[in-house]
């Protein structure tokens, strides 16, 4: 590729500091949410929750321990029984009422994830109104479950299919989504009869902490368990506990496998929603304008923290430079700044310094390999954990940035020369979650969307989501779904219960 490097025009957009996103008395209780109310930790320490745009202490919640844990699943246990055996029409009624308590709260709870994660207005406009939009879509979805027809499959003998909650379900949340991955477990999971705890992760646990606070009234106590700390302590617990029936986890692929291998020791069920490097497969006779416009939204959404992100473009060799420059014009009129300074930023900091650390790492050994940035490149001056908007080109397919996760406002782009190769390069890393195709050809959109090893599959976009439509991985990504109804089959069980009714 011919394109010129070019030097980030980006600059930190400040918010003038004369009144912060949130004020102290909309923090959450400081506390261990547990059996309905908030409790001190056994442990008496705490965790500082930092802002990731200035880098000073935001809030402080406490460090949570395996007695926090244990205290947390009784209380579920104890509760699960009456909430499992409300009828479908009945928490369907509480699921409504908890989404108009956020819709009702919305604004506060906007800038509360800004405020936490540093992400911008837009991104948590968005984040809480599909919080909203997730507990809407399982209340209706809990009095609609279907299964297999009752009927005679032997002679003389009925056979029912009941389903039936699976009883305490331990979540693990991640930092990138706080309030909505939550969402995504929590409203399947009770809607379903379940009762849970979950964990928030311990540098973006605001969110989840204030949801407990505002529909506290709404669900009987002990259905719904907050409990914070680190995941080698309260996560692991989660996943080892004798009276946990599943683990869900949205993480690394790391925690994944960590939980994974707790679970088995009790055969508990597992839910794993993983990372992704999504391969965006942009042939010669695509819309390039329109895939670069898809592109600027799809690859640095959340500042590229996100699992779905088009992050690894492959695209035909005789279309790559106009590919590219199309692309950088894009790319480099993101405004990047703090949420405070506006509705205009569309980009945010890194979430804490190891993860800014991690993501810089990405761009410097990229550097040193030949890997040519033709914008951004670099980290952005002043406190925070700003990343320029980067695009990097001349990258081949065994370097660490065209195969592992990144997770930051970064997208590469390779060239390919026939489909084969397309297709052979998107599915050659260990990653399924997500994947895109940009063709003008129905025919061939519909035989590669086929062939590629992905959860979901878009044809000229990407990151798309609806409610309605399943959501998780292949192969490292994972497995089980999120959203959709697929979400209800993950937490419950199937029960066969056969009459014998011959006379």
């Amino acid at each position: 590729m011919t394109a010129e490097p070019q030097i980030s025009a980006s600059t930190v957009r400040r918010a003038d500091g004369t009144a912060p996103l949130v004020s102290e008395s909309e923090l959450p209780t400081n506390g261990q949410f547990i059996d309905g109310e908030f409790r001190p930790s056994s442990s008496g320490r705490s965790l500082d929750v930092v802002d990731p745009c200035s880098e000073q202490v935001l809030a402080q919640v406490p460090d949570g321990t395996v007695e926090d844990v244990d205290v947390a699943v009784a209380a579920a246990v104890k509760s699960q029984h009456q909430w499992g055996r409300l009828t479908p029409k009945e928490r369907s009624l509480v699921l409504l009422q908890i989404a108009d308590r956020v819709e009702k709260h919305s604004e506060m709870l906007v800038r509360l994830e800004s405020a936490n994660t540093g992400k911008p207005l837009e991104v948590s406009r968005d984040d809480v109104s599909s919080t909203v939009d997730t507990f809407r879509f399982f209340a209706g979805a809990a009095r609609a479950i279907t299964s297999q027809a009752a009927a005679d499959y032997t002679e003389d003998h009925l056979s029912v299919i009941v389903r039936e909650p699976l009883g305490v379900v331990g979540v693990v949340t991640p930092w990138n989504y706080p309030l909505l991955m939550a969402a995504w477990k929590m409203a399947p999971i009770l809607a379903a009869g379940n009762a849970l705890v979950i964990k928030p992760s311990e540098l973006t646990p605001l969110t989840t902490m204030k949801f407990a606070e505002l529909v506290a009234d709404l669900l009987p106590a002990g259905v719904l368990n907050v409990v914070t700390g680190t995941g080698p302590i309260v996560g692991a617990r989660l996943a080892e506990h004798p009276d946990i029936d599943m683990i869900a986890l949205t993480g690394s692929v790391q925690s994944g496998r960590a939980v994974a291998e707790s679970a088995a020791r009790s055969l508990k069920r597992v839910h794993l929603e993983l990372g992704g490097k999504a391969p965006v497969v942009v042939f010669d006779d695509a819309d390039l304008a329109a895939a670069a416009e898809g592109l600027r939204a799809a690859g640095y959404w959340n500042s590229g923290q996100e699992c779905g992100a088009g992050c690894r473009v492959l695209v035909h060799e005789s279309v790559a430079d106009t590919f590219v420059q199309q692309l950088v014009d894009q790319v480099a009129s993101f405004v990047v700044g703090e949420p405070g300074a506006g509705d205009e930023v569309e980009i945010g900091p890194m979430v804490s310094k190891a993860h800014f650390d991690r993501v810089t790492g990405y761009l410097e050994r990229a550097k040193k390999a030949g890997i040519r940035a033709v914008l951004g490149g670099s980290p952005l001056p002043g406190p925070g954990f700003f990343v320029a908007p980067t695009v990097l080109v001349d990258v081949t397919d065994d370097h660490e940035v065209s195969r592992e996760e990144i997770f930051g406002p970064v997208v590469t782009v390779e060239t390919f020369s026939d489909e084969e190769e397309a297709v052979q390069r998107a599915n050659g890393v260990p990653y399924g979650l997500s994947a895109s195709v940009w063709t003008e050809n129905a025919r061939r959109s519909h035989d590669i969307a086929s062939q590629l090893d992905a959860g979901t599959v878009w044809v000229n976009s990407h990151l798309i989501l609806a409610t309605e439509a399943p959501w998780g991985g292949f192969k490292g990504s994972g497995y089980g779904r999120d959203l959709s109804i697929y979400a209800l089959d993950d937490y419950s069980r199937t029960k066969h219960v056969m009459h014998n009714h011959g006379r």
